[in-house]
Parts: structure tokens; sequence; C-alpha cells
């Protein structure tokens, strides 16, 4: 028989466990443990049902016990802190939490249904007319994502690796996602590409929303909004991360021209340019290139649908030329910064200039070369359990 639950699949016959649709490599009794919890769902099974089916009946000491919880909590991307999917009862037992979906074998490979039901699109009309797609997830104090500025929220959920990021975000906390004006569900005419009109459309968002306070997270080209929030209203900015910020863009801090200045905007020039996705691909592992390579061409793919070629020229270029030290030493809320140490888009020195001009700043350096960190990375579940328990702190 094969358990699907979260975005795992436990496969007894084969011995396989896969998450993502990757397979995680595991212990046996790891494995025997979380083929006991799956087997029954919901229901608390006791310390001495583990005994018997993972150690035999045997003694075995505390430390040997909690040692394989904590594994099996790690292989399904779960951890003692949140206990999204195995909870612990204490001197009781254990509990899987989460939906399971028995397949018998022969079946495709599919996790439950709950797992891919998309968050439904709503619309706001801004001042200018413009209309924006957002929507709303989970619950708990509220989170803005702040993301790249091609995105599409509709198609994003429906890549695996990326909904079980959001999924993972919206276990403790209300998640707001939107589409940039230009792009994915939002409005096609042309955007406000301004950091500053930017800015101001999420800032409305928030009021449609009805939210006096908020956290950020942005990665990538969002960080540059998110830090201008930050700093203009602080009062209503609770905590702020980041993965792979910058604090100057390539014409600023390197002081180049013309082609010299943006290398990425002459391979997006060229990778939008052609008919098909090969170029941007190339494009896209520029930014990625720890892949997964399946991730790469399902997310290029979804980027070339997301918005045009001009969109796309129009905000590399204010990336480029823009600066946010002049906002830094306005944000006074707490302020988390994630990096890639071989972050080759943004390098390691630009996190360090946003970690010394915001004060009590606390930056982590991943282990990685990808500008933000997908599922089948090595320093995934570190980036994932540092961001989730950051955010999550204010709900506290």
């Amino acid at each position: 028989m094969r358990y699907a639950f979260s975005d795992c699949v436990l496969d007894a016959g084969r011995h396989v466990l896969m998450r993502g649709g990757a397979p995680v490599a595991t212990e046996p009794q790891v494995f025997d443990l979380l083929h006991l919890l799956v087997r029954n769902p919901g229901r608390l099974v006791s310390r001495d049902e583990i005994l018997a089916e993972v150690w035999n009946g045997r003694i075995v000491s505390e430390s040997a016990i909690g040692a394989r919880i904590a594994a099996a909590r790690k292989a399904v991307g779960d951890d003692g802190k949140r206990q999204a999917i195995i909870r612990t009862v204490a001197r009781r037992g254990l509990q899987i939490v989460t939906e399971v979906a028995v397949q018998p074998d022969g079946a495709p490979l599919s996790a439950p249904a709950e797992s891919t039901d998309a968050p439904r699109i709503r619309y706001l009309t801004l001042p200018t007319g413009h209309s924006r797609a957002y929507s709303v997830s989970g619950a708990g104090a509220p989170v803005i994502l702040i993301g790249q500025t091609r995105s599409d929220i509709a198609a994003e959920w429906r890549l695996p690796f990326e909904r079980h990021r959001f999924e993972a975000l919206s276990r403790r906390n209300t998640l707001i996602r939107f589409d940039t004006i230009g792009a994915g569900q939002s409005d096609p005419r042309p955007d406000r590409s301004a950091i500053s009109e930017q800015a101001d459309d999420t800032l409305r968002l928030a009021d449609a929303l009805g939210l006096d306070r908020f956290a950020l997270y942005s990665q990538s080209g969002g960080c540059a909004q998110a830090l201008c929030i930050a700093a203009q209203y602080p009062e209503r900015v609770t905590r702020l991360a980041m993965m792979g910020a910058y604090a100057e863009g390539r014409a600023v801090r390197d002081g180049a021209q013309g082609k010299e200045a943006e290398p990425l905007r002459a391979m997006l020039q060229t990778a939008r340019s052609r008919p098909d996705s090969t170029f941007f691909e190339a494009f896209l592992l520029a930014y990625q290139p720890e892949g997964p390579l399946d991730s790469v061409r399902a997310y290029a793919r979804m980027m070339l649908d997301a918005a045009s070629r001009e969109h796309d020229l129009r905000h590399r270029d204010v990336i480029n030329h823009h600066s946010s030290l002049q906002f830094l030493p306005r944000i006074t809320c707490p302020t988390l910064i994630l990096h890639s140490r071989h972050d080759a888009v943004h390098p390691l020195s630009e996190a360090r200039k946003l970690a010394a001009g915001i004060a009590g700043a606390e930056m982590v350096v991943l282990e990685c070369a990808n500008h933000v960190p997908w599922q089948g990375n090595a320093a995934y579940d570190t980036y994932l359990e540092t961001l989730t328990r950051f955010l999550a702190a204010e709900a506290q």
C-alpha cells in the first residue's frame, strides 16, 4: 500500500518515501516509525506500540527514541517546534495530524487533494484603475509575500516545490500573495515599475484587507519594495524577512554603464527574444545553478507566460539602478536576512551591507549557490525552518 500525506508518499511495498516527487533517504527504523503512524492517521499511537513496531519490543533509551522521531519529522519536512505533521503528546505517544490518503499498489502517486486546492484569487482595484490579483491562505499573524516581479499566483501554486513553501508559511501565519501590475493574474496594462509605486500598491492591498500591522517576507527584486515600506511605515511592519536581497543594484555598486552594467539584462533580452523556453531556462540557471533542473524548466515556463518581454526589461532596469541604503537606518522592526553563500546574482557582500545598516538585523548564510533555495536543494530545509520560525514568532 501507499500512503499520501502533505507533499509526501510512503510506499510500503517498495520501502520508499517520496517528498515533493523526490526520494528521501530514511533509515529502516525511521521508515518503520512513519509506516506505523500513517497506518493510524489521527489516532494517538502509544509509546508501547512504537517500541513493539520499531524495536520489536526491546527496551531502548529515550535518546534513541527521540532521535528516530526527529529524523522522521525531518524526512517529511516537519520539526519538533511546528509539529505540523507529527504531533507529540507528552508521555503518551505520537499522532499524525495531517490527512492521509491510502492508495493501492499500482495507482499513480499523488498527494491528498487538500494540498492542491489553490486559494481563491481576489481582485483589488487601485486608484489608478489597475486591478491587482491576490490570494489569502492560512491563519495567524499576517505575512505579505513580496516576490519577484514576473509572478503568477495561480501558476505558482500548481508548482509542487513552490506550493510546499506556501503551505509551510501558511501553517502558522496568514499568507497574502499577489501579482505585480502587468504580470500574472493582475492587470496586463502598462505597469507601475517604480519602487515607490509598487510599495504604494502593496500598502493599499494591506488597507483593503484591514491590516494595520503585518510582517513582510520578500525575495530577490521584491526586497527593495519591502525595505521601502519598512522604512517609511515602521509603525505598520512587525517583522521583515528577506532572501537574496541587495542594498545596491549592479549599476550603482559597480559604477558600470551600458552592457557592462548588467550582463543578466543582456541574457534576459536574448532569452525573451526566442519563441521557446530553452534560452530562458539558461538565463534562469544563472539564478538557480543547483536546480533541480525539472524545477528550473517548470519555473521558466511559468515566468515566460506570466509577463511580457517589456515588463521584464523595465523591472530589470529598475533593480539595476536602485539603491536602498537611505532606507536602512530607518528600519526598526526585527529583521532576518537570508542569503546563499555562492549567490552569483547578488553577492554575499550585499547581504552584509544590509545587516550592517539595519540595527539589530540577523543574517543567516546558507550553504547554497541558488538565489533562492528550492525544494531538493541541500539548504532548503534550513532556509524554510529558519524563515517560518522567524515569521511565526510574531504570533507567539
